[in-house]
């Protein structure tokens, strides 16, 4: 069995949905032991969120929830609150996304908790950080993704913004939540001693928007949406080709010369409206025009095949079943399957992390809610009798 880059490491997972989730999925997947807390009966809302589903779970749990042990636990009663300080001065890490405040009021936030286990690393996830005038708001990414900016430059001018396809607000924080994580792991070895991580969505998409917010902070110019093209590259966006779209991006002037002598257009390379990359911005509806009438006379794949011989950059749209056609998806090990005591056999997207000596892998399917709460307080040392009563009064 491959020994994953965090074996031994153990993490108190207090998270609901996605970017928490998200996060210690990320941990689990490189080894760590995950525990995933819910109050009695189970309380992470994507349980419902269907369908589709996979007998009865839900395919968005799935998808962030593989490699962890989850237990259930009342945190308002005082047995749970010793449980869960039993837990955490064994623990590495704590990663909780309630609304701001509400740990502290149970007498588990963060100044509680380091007095049980100085050295824990504490994460708290909210829509909009600790401080400010939102910072007692819900976080939702579709929320986040208009408040932030994000959907004001997505989508075409005809549509009006758009939200992104996926919860990409809640994404990329559960990816920085990551970062953030191992960054004060690795400063403990030094100091000796754990700390708190404020993060939001609000700071993560914003600091998602990179060089769009950027060109605003330099020019102060609001940008429009930018449907499937660049604000700064020409030509980079979809083309129709006879049977389908594609995505062409052509990255600088030696990629735009290759892609005129593949479109038999050679004279565009040296016409002074052209040749450089500031001229195709400023002349951009004429050169896309002579573009989009060329790339419509062949099928998506004859044009795909004759660009990458050239070293342009550039793809079909595909759909999903499309994707997961795709012999890379075999030869990246793409998806990961597993027997789900619930819903059978189910697949999963693997994980992006390929590391030379210690693979991620799926050791651990999604759980069900509470599956081993008992497990967990045996290994705590409550004897059977303890756990029978804490069944009964719902405590666990």
């Amino acid at each position: 069995m491959a020994i994953g880059a965090l074996k031994g490491l153990r993490v108190l997972d207090l998270t609901r949905v996605l970017a928490g989730p998200y996060c210690t999925m990320i941990l689990g997947d490189m080894g760590a032991d995950v525990l995933k807390v819910e109050a009695p009966g189970g309380s992470d809302d994507t349980r419902e969120w269907g369908p589709p589903y996979a007998e009865n779970v839900s395919a968005y749990y799935l998808s962030a929830n593989r490699n962890k042990r989850a237990m259930t636990l009342n945190l308002k009663s005082e047995p749970g609150k010793e449980i869960i300080k039993k837990l955490i001065a064994e623990s590495d890490v704590v990663i909780e996304n309630f609304k701001t405040g509400t740990l502290e009021k149970l007498g588990l936030g963060y100044e509680d908790l380091r007095k049980v286990n100085p050295g824990i690393v504490y994460c708290s996830i909210t829509g909009f950080g600790q401080t400010g005038p939102y910072k007692d708001l819900p976080g939702y990414d579709f929320i986040i993704q208009a408040m932030s900016g994000l959907m004001s430059i997505t989508g075409e001018k005809q549509s009006g913004p758009m939200k992104v396809g996926v919860a990409i607000s809640d994404v990329i924080t559960g990816l920085y939540a990551a970062v953030g994580i191992l960054a004060a792991l690795n400063e403990r070895q030094t100091s000796g001693v754990g700390q708190s991580i404020d993060i939001s969505l609000f700071d993560s998409q914003l600091s998602a928007l990179v060089n769009v917010a950027s060109n605003f902070l330099v020019s102060e110019l609001i940008p429009e949406p930018l449907g499937n093209e660049h604000p700064n590259i020409v030509p980079y966006q979809t083309f129709q080709a006879s049977d389908r779209q594609l995505a062409i991006a052509v990255g600088n002037d030696r990629q735009f010369k290759n892609l005129c002598l593949v479109l038999g257009k050679e004279q565009l390379a040296s016409d002074e409206r052209f040749a450089t990359n500031s001229q195709r911005v400023k002349n951009k509806e004429l050169l896309i025009n002579i573009l989009s009438d060329a790339i419509k006379e062949k099928p998506a794949v004859e044009w795909v095949g004759l660009l990458n011989d050239q070293g342009i950059p550039c793809g079909p749209i595909n759909n999903l079943k499309q994707v997961f056609q795709d012999p890379q998806i075999k030869e990246r090990n793409l998806v990961w399957n597993c027997k789900h005591p619930t819903a059978g056999d189910v697949s999963l997207v693997g994980s992006p992390l390929k590391f030379s000596r210690t693979p991620t892998e799926l050791s651990k399917h999604p759980p069900t809610a509470g599956e081993h709460t008992v497990d967990i307080l045996r290994e705590l040392d409550y004897s059977e009798e303890q756990i029978n009563e804490y069944k009964k009064a719902k405590i666990i």
